[in-house]
């Protein structure tokens, strides 16, 4: 059986932002840790729902529907929200934020494998 997961020490374990880090896996799932400051870029998944849980930290997520029209949501502390497949968005973070995110493996956080960032496992 695997030891626990401390959600705490992994986030200790670097001080980058944007780049999310494996620190488990669930049913064919990356469970990803990752700190956040600023934006990061407008992109959409056309395969899979985009799961994000605040952990510390405030983010807003900018969401723009077929049509263009904007809107946005904002998370704190112990609040999560999926953004459904398709649906373009920009994450916003105006200080350093602390998320989970869950996704299926090999996804790239951009949307697009050229321009995503490497997962790296913790």
């Amino acid at each position: 059986m695997a030891a626990p997961v401390d959600l705490a020490e992994k986030l200790g374990k670097f001080s980058e932002h944007w780049t999310p880090k494996v620190v488990a896996d669930f049913n064919g799932h990356d469970i990803m840790v990752v700190k956040v400051n600023g934006a990061f870029v407008w992109h959409a998944h056309p395969d899979t729902d985009d799961f994000f849980l605040v952990l510390k930290g405030r983010l807003t997520i900018k969401l723009r529907d077929a049509s263009g029209t904007e809107s946005a949501v904002t998370l704190g502390p112990g609040q999560l929200y999926i953004v459904p497949k398709g649906v373009e968005h920009c994450p916003v973070a105006e200080e350093e934020t602390h998320l989970l995110i869950i996704e299926p493996a090999g996804t790239p956080n951009t949307g697009d494998p050229a321009t995503a960032a490497v997962k790296t496992r913790l």
